[in-house]
């Protein structure tokens, strides 16, 4: 998978990534307008360019007040997001080249008020997706915003999602609608943090073209 090439679909208005993306900030925006006030933290796990991070922190108000960690293993994409991160001024968001399964890139951050786990849960099988959720609380801070997103193709894994959070006591904030051509979740956390341990790896990254052969050669990808 070239995964620089799949982030030219943003460039088009109507594309479902478009359409995804803006969802995305628009969940971002909440949970920075909603916050408290001081300094934030915000972790961003496989970021990608960082267009939604960096799209809303360019003219938010409260752009001065976050430090962010973005870690991403593409190196094209993590320059594209430096480069995004350096037109609009923002120095205190910094990006990482490397594995974001692991939790060394976070020890510092966590925990977080803004966790995005955008573009993961559909790379991974789905016991990773709930280990993945289940460090969610060693993230994120309590009254924290965790967002993600998880494409809605059969079998659709956007309710057993939500499950996995709910049972964590993450509260559901918003749920994109069924058919709106992909899926992105906000909950917030309402918990207590634990630590979170050090040299852990959350997931395997497998993608979603090798998980869609698998379904459909019969394969189990629920391991």
């Amino acid at each position: 998978m070239d995964w620089q090439a799949w982030h030219d679909a943003y460039d088009i208005p109507d594309s479902w990534l478009a359409r995804r993306l803006r969802a995305v900030e628009d969940r971002i925006r909440d949970a920075l307008d909603t916050a408290s006030p001081g300094p934030l933290r915000v972790i961003s796990v496989c970021a990608g360019q960082g267009r939604d991070l960096v799209g809303v922190l360019a003219d938010h108000p409260r752009r001065d007040d976050v430090r962010a960690r973005l870690v991403e293993l593409d190196p094209g994409n993590t320059a594209s997001a430096r480069e995004l991160a350096r037109n609009a001024g923002l120095t205190q968001v910094d990006v990482v080249t490397g594995d974001a399964s692991l939790t060394d890139h976070y020890l510092d951050l966590a925990p977080a008020d803004l966790v995005l786990v955008c573009g993961v849960f559909g790379n991974i099988v789905d016991a990773d997706i709930e280990h993945t959720i289940d460090i969610c609380t060693r993230l994120c801070r309590p009254g924290g915003t965790v967002v993600w997103t998880r494409n809605r193709a059969a079998p659709d894994r956007v309710p057993l999602v939500c499950e996995w959070f709910e049972e964590r006591g993450f509260d559901r904030q918003w749920l994109s609608e069924p058919d709106a051509g992909y899926g992105v979740g906000a909950h917030r956390f309402t918990g207590e943090p634990r630590e979170l341990p050090q040299g852990h790896r959350m997931f395997d990254f497998v993608g979603y073209d090798v998980l869609k052969a698998a379904r459909a050669d019969g394969r189990n990808t629920r391991r």
